[in-house]
This record gives structure tokens, C-alpha cells and sequence, in this order.
């Protein structure tokens, strides 16, 4: 009975497709895979391909000669250090407020995973004017800051706690999912014989989440890197002091540089075609671990 009751739904239901595969007409998957190619060209392959081709208009030399002026080194190296800063201090928050809205149940929780996904909803800019009302020279701790000496707004701390807002959900965000799936009975396995909470984090939970986690970092430095709006708030535009990659590219765009403004600019775009393939490596990693289990 069974037998012929399975024989019957295979006759109905035809042969079987791979898990995910919708079956239609070859007219309509070429005209999805058309429509898809289009919008790729038009709006990633072509606008990459002009930064380069505007980069090395007038040659290798002048490109070149972008990057050995001082102001363009400081903006490099600034938007280094702030990325350094805030990826570190992103992982350990994210690290942590995963864990504990994942592992564990406590009043708020609701409202800490909703301050999480804050920096989503709010402009970059508008959380720029937050910290320059808060820490700048007219703001709330303005006149306590001045007169301890203390200068955050026009200043490397301000760009890094703007930075650090926008990108606070990144790292968080990509592991709260995952290890709410994961569940925590491994680890009270692993506290049952004995573990402490180290062990239990790096033997148990870290070796879960590792792929996840890289995945955050990657998304959290492409943006940290690329940040503009909040950044150009509270940085105050002082050249070869507060400066970053994508604000010096505005200030030599408007000086009309182009071409050291496009060649600025083609070393943010290789970075993010180095973070795209990153990101599908680590996206491919993970496809492998989950069709292994």
C-alpha cells in the first residue's frame, strides 16, 4: 500500500529537483538570469570599471603619484587605525551580546536586541549631529571636556565612536541567528563535565560559530573602512589630520583632481572587491559545513 501510495505521488509529482529549485519554462529562467546579468553590469561591473579607467586616465605615473601625497597617506593611515579600533571592539561586543541574548533569558532582552538593529533605522548623519550635540564644544559635556583638555568632536575619538555606531549590528547580527539555531545544549554538556566558561566558549561555541563570526568581521571592516556620512560629520574635514579615505576623495573630487580623486577611490573599490571575495569564500565555507551535517 505504502508502495504504491509513494509510486503515485512520484507519478504526480515528477522526477525530483535539487532542494530549492523551482521548475519553469526555459523562457522565463533565461529572462530572470537576463534581467539579473543586466542590473549587475549596469550598476556594479560598469560604475568599478570607470573608478579604474578615470584612475589611469593620464597613466601609471600620475597614478601613482596620488597616493605619495601626505595628505593622501594620512587618510590611508587614519582609516586604517579606525578600522583597527572599531572591528576589535565590535567583535567583542558582538561576541558577547550574542551570547547572552542566545544562551540566555533576562528583562530586556527585547529592547537590547532593538538597540541593536538602532544604527539600521538611523541616518549615518543624524548620529553624527548626536555626538556633536552631546561632545561638541556647545553639547551637553562640552564645556567639561574643554576644561579637562579633552577634544572628541574634530578629533580621531569622535570619527571612532561614529564609526563604531554604524557598524555596532554587523558582527552581533550575524551571530544572534546562528547560535539561537545552534541551541545551547552543548554547552551545558560541556559545563556538566566540568568546563569552565572559557573552555566552554572556545571548545564548544567558537568552533560553531567561526565561520559566522569571520563572516560579521568582514562585513563590519568593509564597513568601517567605507563609512562616510556619520564620519564626515564629526570629523571637521581638517586635512592631513582628520580625514579618511572616502572624505579625502570628496575634498580632492570638489578640487577638481580627478584623477587622484579616482585613484583614492579605485583603492576603496579593490577593497571591496577584496571583501566580495572574502565574503562568497566564507559564504562557500559554510554551505560546505551545513551540507556536511
Amino acid at each position: 500500500m505504502d508502495q504504491n501510495v509513494r509510486s503515485a505521488v512520484h507519478a504526480v509529482a515528477g522526477p525530483r529537483s535539487k532542494p530549492g529549485a523551482v521548475q519553469a519554462s526555459p523562457w522565463v529562467r533565461r529572462g530572470l538570469i537576463g534581467t539579473a546579468l543586466v542590473f549587475v553590469v549596469l550598476f556594479l561591473v560598469l560604475p568599478l570599471a570607470a573608478v579604474f579607467f578615470e584612475a589611469l586616465r593620464q597613466g601609471w605615473q600620475a597614478y601613482a603619484d596620488a597616493f605619495s601625497d601626505p595628505d593622501a597617506l594620512s587618510a590611508i593611515r587614519l582609516t586604517a587605525l579606525i578600522t583597527l579600533i572599531v572591528v576589535p571592539m565590535n567583535l567583542l561586543f558582538g561576541v558577547c551580546a550574542a551570547w547572552a541574548i542566545a544562551k540566555h533569558d533576562f528583562p530586556g532582552k527585547t529592547i537590547l536586541i532593538t538597540l541593536i538593529d538602532l544604527p539600521f533605522s538611523v541616518s549615518p548623519v543624524v548620529a553624527g549631529l548626536v555626538y556633536v550635540l552631546v561632545f561638541g564644544a556647545n553639547g551637553w559635556f562640552g564645556g567639561w571636556l574643554m576644561a579637562n583638555n579633552i577634544q572628541i568632536i574634530f578629533a580621531v575619538p569622535g570619527m571612532v565612536l561614529a564609526t563604531l555606531f554604524v557598524t555596532l549590528p554587523f558582527i552581533a547580527r550575524e551571530l544572534i541567528p546562528l547560535m539561537l539555531a545552534q541551541g545551547s545544549d552543548e554547552e551545558q554538556a560541556a559545563v556538566m563535565l566540568g568546563a569552565n566558561g572559557w573552555q566552554t566558549f572556545w571548545r564548544v561555541t567558537f568552533p560553531n560559530i567561526k565561520w559566522g563570526l569571520i563572516y560579521g568581521v568582514i562585513l563590519c571592516s568593509a564597513r568601517s573602512m567605507g563609512e562616510f556620512g556619520a564620519v564626515a560629520v564629526v570629523s571637521g574635514h581638517i586635512r592631513g589630520r582628520t580625514n579618511t579615505l572616502p572624505l579625502q576623495v570628496e575634498v580632492l573630487y570638489n578640487e577638481y583632481q580627478s584623477v587622484a580623486a579616482f585613484a583614492l577611490a579605485s583603492l576603496l573599490a579593490l577593497l571591496a572587491v577584496v571583501t566580495l571575495i572574502l565574503k562568497t569564500w566564507v559564504e562557500w565555507r559554510q554551505n560546505r559545513l551545513v551540507q556536511a551535517h
